[in-house]
């Protein structure tokens, strides 16, 4: 409600009619927060409709239909930190999912969240990907960025270096690797080559740059391929990323946040978009913040937001072949430690 996502939400659902053939986009939030974003870009605020239940939408490309969750938060101020705000956020995604639970949705497409704002309505969760995967009580996921055919998924993300390092264990390694190969079949791609990218520079260096990556990623690639995934490394990222950008590798595994968003950002910038893989359903979100220093101005791009839709409805009809795999690995682990 403070940042650009209302407008953008706007642009993108009265701009892009081709995305009504594609799915049927329902907003959950607040309608006078959307009839005021709406008013930001310069279109008809008389548009916003709100509707009950999702499957009430009329899917009219002049129409944003929205599902009204709580009080009117209208008069939140625009490019400041709000707890009001935040609670809103929170309780937004938390409808979504319950939404998704009992089957009115296919898919949870996000706009950006302001973190700050999140903690300071009074829930301390490091980002939607952690809020999400609570709420659907799920601890084998990966936040996966993805650009053209490109997907980077992450080892570890909202986390210290330190405690990355940490968080870097086989079962996490055995975890994502299982991720990647069920996500390429959601695409269609069963034989897809994947690449793991070392922890430390030179991938170790043969241990002169510390053991993790002979010790913990190199086992794991071994015990993957023998399980029948095509699975490469570790290979030093400043080699694995630039080749994946120029299209050599399509699935690749990044050991923590900055060794795969800052390269992506850096190459992709708007035409990112990031997913989380392995909750029951797609969630696709921009891969942006919510932007206050230009919040209200209408100037905004929807392009990520635009991006995030369409994927979303690419990846909902194979989705059960992450979600499959997430739940035999969850069962795997739990089988592991009850003997």
């Amino acid at each position: 409600m403070a940042g650009i996502g209302p407008e953008i939400l706007a642009r993108t659902l009265l701009e892009h009619p081709g995305l009504r053939g594609r799915c049927i986009p329902v907003v959950v939030g607040d309608a006078a927060a959307m009839r005021r974003g709406v008013e930001i870009v310069g279109l008809d605020p008389d548009t916003v409709r709100v509707i009950a239940d999702p499957r009430e939408a009329a899917n009219d490309p002049g129409t944003i239909e929205i599902v009204q969750t709580g009080t009117d938060l209208s008069e939140v101020p625009l490019g400041e930190l709000s707890a009001t705000a935040g609670d809103g956020a929170y309780r937004y995604v938390v409808e979504a999912c319950a939404l998704a639970k009992k089957g009115a949705v296919d898919g949870i497409v996000t706009p950006p969240l302001n973190k700050a704002a999140m903690h300071l309505g009074g829930h301390p969760y490091p980002g939607h990907t952690e809020l999400l995967a609570q709420e659907f009580g799920v601890d084998n996921y990966s936040l996966v960025l993805g650009a053209g055919d490109l997907y980077l998924f992450h080892l570890t993300t909202h986390v210290s270096l330190r405690q990355a390092i940490e968080d870097i264990t086989p079962k996490r390694t055995d975890q994502v690797l299982l991720l990647a190969s069920a996500f390429s079949r959601a695409l269609g791609d069963e034989d897809a080559r994947i690449g793991l990218a070392g922890l430390n520079p030179h991938a170790g260096e043969n241990r002169l740059f510390g053991n993790e990556d002979a010790d913990v990623l190199a086992p794991a690639v071994e015990r993957a391929r023998a399980a029948g995934i095509d699975a490469h490394g570790p290979i030093a990222a400043d080699a694995l990323i630039p080749q994946a950008v120029r299209g050599r590798w399509n699935l690749v595994i990044a050991c923590y946040h900055d060794q795969g968003h800052a390269p992506f950002k850096a190459v992709y910038g708007d035409d990112g978009v990031n997913i989380t893989v392995g909750l029951p359903v797609v969630r696709v979100s921009v891969d942006h913040g919510t932007a206050f220093d230009i919040a209200g101005q209408g100037i905004a791009r929807e392009a990520s937001l635009v991006l995030a839709i369409e994927r979303a409805a690419e990846l909902a009809p194979g989705w059960h072949h992450v979600w499959e795999a997430a739940r035999s690995t969850a069962r795997g682990a739990a089988d592991e430690a009850a003997v």
